[in-house]
């Protein structure tokens, strides 16, 4: 599998999207040839240095500058640009994007939205020239690409200046489309440096990267029209074709893992705890006996939880347990299959009856557990008298006989 790679170190805006792309191999051609029409401007881009890091810096001139459109002047300019399919597919996804975020923070309709900064004839030739890039890229074997990824983003620092006044960093409608994202990011320098154009591009192209082992094929790198001064990272923003293995990566979970010993606490109290404890969110509780100090016979209660949700689960273990503190290991995390419920009719002595059924699979559709839900197969033994481990065992032989295929 291949796979694009931003790194976001300084920052992202639609050039040096656009750069680093043409940097890794897309056709600069293809993209002048769509842009300056649709976009009426004049495309150019060269080879620059930034803190000894060649790069390519694209500059787009607007022929009529200040043009600011509503959303759906700039839907019919990229309608209307003669682009392939799948380009103005993306091209008007990235465009409601940045409406939709505008809208939110400015509580306008779209069909009223106009657009200021990301309107202009720059900001149309960016986001067309960027899609387009991807789809010349993605089309030749030696930078064919199967998914693209994306580090954590610095958004930068401070204030930025726009038609609306001073704004803090990140801009308003460039931390709503992040929110939507879900694009992992931080802040670090005195300046913007992730532009809402750049963040529109990277929500709609890219997925958060997560640790895997891969190598690098192709190095490009776009410049950023500022030039940073030492110790600051240099202005450009790297993307790599990286090739990993070609079953997709497991999903990883953050977690965090509560701990408590507890010596003083019944059985019926440690029961109810757990019940407690999984219907206020936790993902697994665990109680172990231990012994400690002075040979004294103990329990150890383990909780698997989401981060935000810890805090609740923490307090509700020392309210039930009387316990003096929980420990907290935040920084673990969990791999992990998906699961997807499903329900099929089993019939019981002469009765059917709709059993749901998990099914853990790995991200390339292979499957690699199937089990019948308890409390469905509970009930069924109530109902029927049959013995419960073999209402389980049926249920799955006949969801493993529908859904498991073995190629």
């Amino acid at each position: 599998m291949r796979s694009l790679y931003f790194e976001p170190f300084s920052g992202a805006s639609g050039d040096m999207i656009l750069g680093s792309l043409i940097d890794l191999g897309a056709s600069e051609s293809l993209i002048r040839k769509y842009v300056e029409p649709s976009a009426n401007v004049i495309f150019r881009q060269e080879n620059v240095i930034k803190k000894g890091i060649s790069a390519t810096d694209v500059s787009i001139i607007e022929n009529a500058p200040n043009n600011e459109r509503h959303f759906s002047e700039i839907c019919d300019i990229v309608s209307r640009a003669g682009l392939p399919d799948e380009v103005e597919k993306n091209a008007l996804a990235v465009f409601r994007i940045i409406a939709e975020a505008e809208s939110k923070v400015h509580n306008q309709p779209l069909e009223k939205l106009h657009f200021h900064e990301t309107g202009q004839d720059d900001a149309i030739a960016d986001v067309v020239g960027a899609c387009l890039a991807f789809y010349d890229l993605k089309s030749h074997p030696q930078t064919s690409w199967d998914t693209i990824i994306c580090s954590d983003i610095n958004v930068g620092g401070g204030f930025v200046e726009c038609c609306h006044g001073t704004l803090p960093v990140p801009a308003p409608a460039t931390l709503e489309i992040l929110k939507k994202s879900g694009l992992p990011f931080y802040s670090k320098g005195d300046r913007e440096l992730l532009t809402p154009t750049g963040a529109a591009l990277l929500s709609h192209f890219a997925a958060p990267a997560q640790p895997q082992p891969a190598k690098t094929v192709l190095i490009g790198y776009g410049a950023g029209k500022a030039n940073t001064v030492a110790p600051a990272a240099p202005n450009v923003l790297r993307v790599s074709l990286i090739e990993s293995s070609d079953c997709p990566p497991l999903q990883r979970d953050p977690i965090e893992v509560l701990e408590t010993n507890v010596d003083d606490v019944t059985g019926e109290v440690l029961g109810n705890l757990v019940e407690n404890l999984m219907a206020a969110g936790a993902l697994d509780v665990a109680v172990i006996p231990v012994y400690m100090k002075k040979s004294r016979p103990a329990h150890l209660i383990k909780v698997i939880c989401k981060p935000e949700t810890s805090e609740e689960l923490a307090r509700q273990l020392i309210r039930e347990t009387g316990s003096l503190g929980v420990r907290v290991a935040p920084s673990k995390h969990r791999v992990s299959v998906s699961r997807e419920m499903v329900s099929i009719d089993v019939d019981f002595s002469g009765t059917v009856y709709a059993v749901s059924l998990k099914i853990a699979k790995f991200p390339e559709g292979e499957i690699v557990q199937i089990s019948a839900e308890y409390e469905d197969c509970k009930k069924i033994s109530a109902e029927t008298g049959i013995p419960l481990r073999e209402v389980l065992k049926k249920a799955e032989a006949e969801g493993r006989n529908k859904y498991w295929r073995i190629e």
